[in-house]
């Protein structure tokens, strides 16, 4: 099963796939819960785990029947036809049942587990374990403090901002990007104490690395962009440059490390790489920026060999 949004281009590569190896495959969306989305799951009476069927207009699923789990992005909750009071009690059961059902079918592998990319999609969470397995982390504040802010700029310069978790989508459904920016001590106010700021002092870069993993299975492209772009993703994506660039072992071992930490099989890893001489020899030491357990990785040079991965891993066991 496949759980996600009909316009999911990502997933799509990994259907191609799994549909190359006659694989039994169902597309779900549980935002379509309502005439398009009926299920029902039973237990109890001496059955220890749930059966029933989930049913769409193209698929009649035996829910014990579902051995993988690709969790990808489902659509968000809709019942966009009720007053609020009663859209948010409608939103709040289909997530309890529905979503809890899918996050509990028996003998079934998730890519990933939705409490686990909930548990490791928090920076805080991210930063700490990072830095245990053995990654570098840039020196790092989260605070609302405004003379805790601006003790760290002078001591750190320079610091770069980053959001959380970017801008919402606006009522029209139009999506913003807040990108990693350089903060000077004149961009601060006491406007900073109205919620959490994360300031980290920047990581001087030659390129950055987008590191995917899938199983055991690693996937690395160096990144760099024409302009020396502070964010690479606010530019032309048409102009950057991707180069194969292989993962050094311990770097290997600590994602490896990280990934079991939260219970992940997949994970999009971002790496600053920084030029360093030791002897007269130059090399490029790793630090670490974030994991994105949930991310995308279509658009890399290598996807299909990632899509591969995917299907390997999802299917390993049990199917020939």
């Amino acid at each position: 099963m496949v759980i996600t949004s009909e316009e999911d281009v990502t997933a799509n590569l990994v259907i191609e796939v799994l549909n190359e190896r006659r694989v039994l495959v169902a597309r779900v969306d549980p935002a379509d819960v309502g005439p398009d989305l009926l299920f029902n799951a039973q237990m109890g009476g001496g059955e220890t785990q749930w059966s029933g069927r989930l049913r769409t207009p193209s698929r009649d699923i035996a829910l014990e029947q579902v051995r993988a789990v690709y969790y990808r992005r489902p659509s968000p909750w809709r019942f966009n036809e009720l007053e609020t009071q009663a859209r948010d009690f409608a939103i709040a059961e289909a997530r309890h049942g529905l979503s809890g059902l899918l996050a509990n079918l028996p003998n079934c592998r998730y890519i990933n587990h939705p409490a686990n990319i909930t548990k490791s999609d928090f920076k805080p969470a991210q930063l700490q374990v990072a830095a245990r397995v053995g990654f570098t982390v840039p020196v790092t504040l989260i605070s609302n403090d405004l003379d805790a802010i601006r003790k760290f700029v002078a001591e750190h310069e320079p610091v770069v901002y980053k959001s959380f978790r970017g801008a919402p989508p606006t009522p029209t459904g139009h999506v913003a990007a807040i990108w990693t920016q350089r903060i000077a001590q004149q961009d601060l106010d006491d406007s900073v104490s109205m919620t959490a700021h994360l300031f980290q002092q920047e990581v001087d870069k030659v390129a950055d690395a987008r590191v995917t993993v899938v199983g055991r299975h690693v996937f690395a492209s160096r990144i760099t962009t024409p302009d020396g772009a502070l964010d690479w993703r606010m530019g032309d994506w048409d102009g950057l440059v991707y180069d194969p660039i292989d993962v050094p072992e311990a770097v290997k071992n600590a994602l490896y490390a990280y990934l079991d930490h939260f219970g992940l099989v997949f994970g999009c890893f971002d790496f600053a790489l920084e030029a360093v001489s030791d002897s007269g020899r130059t090399s490029e030491a790793w630090t670490f920026i974030e994991c994105n357990p949930n991310g995308q990785w279509g658009w890399l040079p290598d996807s299909d060999a990632i899509a591969n991965a995917f299907a390997e891993v999802l299917l390993k066991g049990w199917w020939p």
